[in-house]
């Protein structure tokens, strides 16, 4: 989808997880957020907001995000770079 779709999306994801009795970092989905607008910067920040983890960025990290930055974004929110589209689909799907 687009970066305008993120709200709908968290919140079927957040429907699910209530069905489901888990949270939404539970549930098997994956969100890639790409750098293409400046609203994916707010909505980065919304999501690491709700506790969504396990978000991937690219295709290239926006230059806020300096090597210290990464470290403690992948720390807390196990945020992944993206790699190749065969790469990424792998781990998806794994």
């Amino acid at each position: 989808g687009q970066c305008n779709d993120a709200y709908s999306a968290i919140k079927v994801a957040q429907a699910l997880a209530e069905a489901f009795n888990v949270s939404v970092n539970e549930l098997p989905l994956s969100l890639v957020l790409s750098w293409y607008e400046q609203k994916a910067v707010a909505i980065l920040l919304s999501l690491l907001y709700l506790g969504i983890r396990n978000i991937r960025l690219g295709p290239s990290l926006p230059a806020f995000i300096t090597p210290n930055i990464l470290k403690v974004l992948v720390e807390k929110f196990n945020i992944m770079p993206i790699k190749t589209a065969e790469e990424d689909l792998k781990a998806i799907m794994a």
